[in-house]
């Protein structure tokens, strides 16, 4: 465990965007069993889900969010010092899809700009690195980009993922300024990197025959270039781990449940989520949901949930618990002070 103790730095504003696409888990009939549809939808808490046209990208998505938050709060781009991107579907392989950001968004180029990969996460990992940087002498405000278009690297007849997943793009504005400490938990675990995996890339090179698609496991159709989820093992991770940090996290700051204004999970499965809402004791209402109208949006799914059901609510002093966990496997819990957060409500793209 790596504890990470950051002060007088904070989230000073948030913003997202998802696509105008809709698509509806009660239209998988094709790929479910019309008499499980329901039974489906109720257990994993997913209605609908947003999914991007084959030319939007998740940096398209964040673009838009940024400039959202940048126009909401009359930043000007000069005052950018780091931009960081969060991804595990960027632009390209190279270069880094930062470096393209920092020209669409017409930031300075003594801009330093680089791109950080991990799973659902993820958020929570790059936030530590922003809040590494705002801390330091010579760096006021930092430009932290998550987004993921999952649908793209999902096949649309594997029917363990592609009820799950959605796409979105988040911005996060972080600075120096009177905010309480912020403290991060973060674990690792990759005895657990065959739960959720991309086979084909550098380890087992790209050929002809990894862009077929092959029925895998229970019926599922996917090529080697497409997620693989071993659901079960991924849910027995998250209820023994995720839990059992949030007590950690407590127990590291000294303070009890009933001081945390709203715990915001990853929106990984909603039966998984009331589960740590009993097992933590927390009043419901402060747990934030947006999963029945976004799906699972991995790395994106913490900032996504902020702003789709926080937006004007964190005026004045708000103490929040963040958790995710994912590929990897790695998860992270964080306790941090949001002061006065600028939240804008959430676009279309």
């Amino acid at each position: 465990m790596a504890k990470l103790t950051f002060h007088g730095v904070g989230i000073k504003a948030m913003s997202a965007c998802v696509p105008r696409n809709i698509v509806y888990n009660k239209d998988l009939d094709y790929l479910i069993p019309e008499e499980e549809i329901e039974k489906t939808i109720n257990n994993i808490g997913i209605e609908q889900r947003r999914i991007a046209d084959d030319d939007v990208t998740a940096s398209d998505l964040c673009y838009k969010a940024a400039r959202q938050l940048m126009d909401d709060n009359d930043i000007d781009p000069a005052s950018i010092d780091v931009l960081l991107f969060m991804s595990q579907t960027a632009d390209y392989r190279i270069p880094a899809t930062s470096c393209i950001m920092q020209q669409r968004l017409g930031l300075p180029r003594e801009t330093m700009c680089f791109d950080i990969s991990l799973g659902c996460s993820g958020y929570l990992f790059a936030l530590t690195t922003a809040f590494a940087y705002a801390q330091m002498e010579g760096v006021n405000r930092v430009l932290l980009l998550d987004g993921e278009t999952f649908s793209k690297i999902v096949n649309r007849r594997d029917k363990v993922d592609w009820p799950l997943y959605g796409d979105a793009g988040t911005a996060t504005l972080v600075e120096k300024g009177d905010f309480g400490p912020s403290t991060f938990l973060l674990y690792t675990d990759g005895s657990g990197e065959r739960a959720l995996k991309i086979h084909a890339g550098m380890r087992n090179p790209i050929t002809p025959e990894s862009c077929i698609e092959r029925e895998q496991e229970e019926g599922n159709i996917r090529s080697d270039l497409e997620v693989f989820m071993d659901g079960m093992d991924v849910f027995n991770f998250a209820i023994s781990k995720v839990p059992k940090s949030i007590k950690q996290l407590l127990k590291e700051t000294g303070m009890t449940i009933d001081q945390v204004d709203y715990m915001v999970f990853h929106q990984a499965n909603r039966f998984m989520m009331d589960f740590f809402v009993k097992k933590l004791k927390i009043a419901p209402e402060r747990v934030p949901y947006c999963i029945h109208k976004y799906g699972n949006t991995s790395s994106a799914s913490v900032p996504l949930t902020i702003a789709s059901e926080l937006c004007g609510r964190l005026n004045g002093d708000n103490t929040v618990i963040m958790s995710a966990f994912g590929a990897g496997l790695s998860w992270c819990s964080a306790v941090m002070n949001m002061r006065d957060c600028a939240v804008s409500p959430v676009i279309e793209y």
